[in-house]
């Protein structure tokens, strides 16, 4: 494999061997490169359906795909390049309050008492016809259960959130409105049985809840138009499909083995098979995992509605805002170059610039970015700009990990403990002045700073290579993880 640097940020691996095209990494000589997430790069572009991909700098091994990968084809989805945790993506609120104003700890501890934590764990349940319409509508299926005269009544203990709320007073502020509008007749039974009870839960891993101080503006034009100033509370959400996801991204990615094998269809190995769209295979993944996307729009939405309430009650103010939310683990189809393309991104997010949000709020500044950094680091709120086309309009989801869960943990599968990377009083240090409230004290430190890149390094990459630009910079305060 010939891997060649073109400037200071771009490389290309040249196409040679079984590649079908040349692919594109955004990485500073800074910027750790596994070998193996290489390979994975070269499979990926050696699907003989595949138009182009690229990494962007938080590239690292993942399922068959690297994480980081953007993807296009104009045949074929490629459940792999989605991932398992369909629509993991992120929430930014803007709150209109100084970090100073409320006290951190115990905002953190009351959002705590209404989120669960970690893997496995439930929350609030929707069942048979309203659990329909959330996969089949998203958040604008939200709100027509809201607006059912029984809810109230079935959903007390939810229905107060809604009160004085309107799915248009959110819609622009989420991707696509956070409805991919489907038919969940394909989703499997299993992934409805383990999924169902799981919104508002924030599932385990690098999902997490932080609560942040706006340190630095860097454009400042853009950031009074969003509501953001210095020293500014701003709180940040991760979260996806939770088992209902995972479940579905194991079906199809095994059913899309098997139909590469009866099809006698070229593919790398068993964890890049893909589906034709024109197959009914292709289009039932789609719509099950456009289901899949909606139970995380949604199960984000209602989180973020706890967090606005909890942060209005502790401050008394009322201007709690959503700025944005978008998904990671995502294939839609988008226009690139007057191209229509299936797009997948996994561990990459979308960054539009201008000329992609007419006709909505954002007609005047471009898409907010949200990308944060590990629990202990800087995150960072960016805006996409028109030179985004050459990565298909898409940066980095986050700053990428550098180390194996059970290199940093020292806790391997099956709980066997090992030696960790990452010493006790090192992991300390990084999470000074830094409240922590996490699930498992045992496995935290999988999610420790050191296991993940310079996220400093990775933004200078982005603005670098100009595929998108610094609006304001955030320090956490308090983290709550799983």
């Amino acid at each position: 494999m010939k891997l060649v640097r073109i400037d200071n940020f771009r490389l290309k691996l040249l196409k040679e061997g079984e590649m079908i095209t040349d692919a594109h990494i955004y990485a500073s000589e800074n910027i750790n490169l596994e070998s193996e997430a290489i390979n994975q790069l070269y499979n990926t572009a050696s699907l003989p359906i595949i138009s182009s991909v690229l990494c962007t700098p938080d590239i690292h091994i993942g399922f068959g795909v690297p994480i980081g990968t953007v993807a296009a084809s104009e045949t074929s989805v490629i459940p792999s390049a989605v991932g398992y945790d369909i629509n993991c993506g992120m929430s930014m609120l803007v709150t209109g309050i100084r970090y100073d104003e409320i006290i951190i700890k115990d905002v953190a501890h009351r959002i705590h008492s209404k989120i669960p934590l970690g893997e496995g764990k439930h929350n609030i349940a929707f069942k048979s016809e309203e659990l329909k319409k959330i996969l089949s509508s998203g958040v604008a299926g939200l709100y027509d259960v809201v607006s059912s005269k029984s809810f109230s009544k079935k959903y007390s203990e939810l229905a107060y959130l809604f009160e004085g709320r309107s799915y248009e007073s959110f819609r622009e502020h989420i991707e696509d409105g956070g409805a991919l509008f489907t038919d969940p007749e394909s989703v499997p039974e299993r992934a409805l049985e383990r999924g169902y009870n799981q919104f508002a839960t924030l599932g385990g891993g690098n999902h997490f809840i932080e609560l942040q101080r706006v340190v630095s503006i860097h454009e400042p034009g853009i950031a009074q138009r969003w509501g953001i100033f210095e020293d500014e509370l701003t709180i940040m959400i991760h979260s996806g499909s939770r088992g209902l996801g995972h479940e579905i991204g194991d079906t199809y990615m095994k059913l899309a083995v098997a139909y590469c094998k009866r099809k006698n269809l070229i593919f790398p190995n068993n964890n890049l098979a893909y589906l034709h769209l024109s197959d009914r295979e292709g289009n039932d993944y789609m719509r099950a995992m456009y289901a899949a996307a909606n139970f995380a729009f949604v199960n984000r939405h209602i989180m973020t509605l706890i967090i606005m309430d909890v942060i209005s009650k502790a401050s008394r103010q009322t201007k709690i805002s959503l700025l944005y939310d978008v998904p990671h683990n995502i294939a839609k189809y988008e226009v690139v170059d007057n191209k229509r393309l299936l797009v997948h991104r996994k561990g990459a997010t979308r960054a539009y610039p201008l000329s992609k949000m007419k006709n909505t709020v954002f007609a005047d500044t471009g898409q907010p970015v949200l990308i944060p950094g590990s629990m202990g680091t800087k995150s960072y709120l960016l805006v996409g700009t028109e030179e985004s086309v050459e990565t298909l309009y898409s940066v980095n989801h986050g700053a990428g990990r550098v180390m194996s869960r059970t290199a940093a943990s020292g806790i391997g599968r099956r709980g066997k403990r090992g030696s960790s990377l990452i010493s006790d009083e090192e992991f300390r240090r990084s999470m000074e002045n830094i409240y922590l409230i996490c699930e498992d004290r045992k496995t935290i430190k999988e999610e420790a700073p050191s296991a993940y890149k310079d996220i400093d390094e990775v933004i200078k990459v982005v603005t670098g290579a100009k595929i998108a630009k610094v609006v304001a910079v955030m320090q956490p305060l308090a983290v709550l993880k799983g």
